[in-house]
Order: structure tokens, then C-alpha cells, then sequence
């Protein structure tokens, strides 16, 4: 889904935790994510530091969609 949303112009942002994959389905930017059962969080966080780490990513996520990109990149 990825490859057809850019294909309209729309840049995105793939988020996932096996970057090999990500690369397979050919997303051009990709985010790590944290952990398989967990990619946007960690319950063995306090809720303030759980915060931070999503809204780290999602600032990784809005500066990967400004960057101009020729190939695969992972952030």
C-alpha cells in the first residue's frame, strides 16, 4: 500500500520493527519502530517517559516526510 500511496505524490512514512521487510515492500522512508508486540510504545515505561518515546517517533515520522529522499532511507 505504501508504493501506491507515493505513486500519487503523497510521501509516507512506513513505521515497522523488521526494517528487511519494509525494504521488500519497497517503502522509501522508514522508521524503526520499538518492538514486535509494542512498535509505538513500552509498557515497562512510566506513562510521562512512554509519552516521550511516541512523541519522538512521530517527530522522526514528520521530519522523515519533509526530507527529500532518492532511494530507500531508513531514519
Amino acid at each position: 500500500m505504501v508504493k501506491e500511496i507515493e505513486r500519487h505524490g503523497i510521501p509516507v512514512v512506513h513505521i515497522c520493527t523488521i526494517i528487511p521487510i519494509s525494504k521488500t515492500v519497497g517503502a522509501n522512508r522508514i522508521i524503526p519502530a520499538v518492538s514486535i508486540p509494542y512498535p509505538l510504545g513500552n509498557p515497562t515505561l512510566n506513562p510521562d517517559d512512554e509519552y516521550k518515546l511516541r512523541y519522538d517517533l512521530v517527530m522522526k515520522s514528520l521530519k522523515a516526510l519533509e526530507t527529500e529522499i532518492e532511494e530507500q532511507t531508513v531514519f
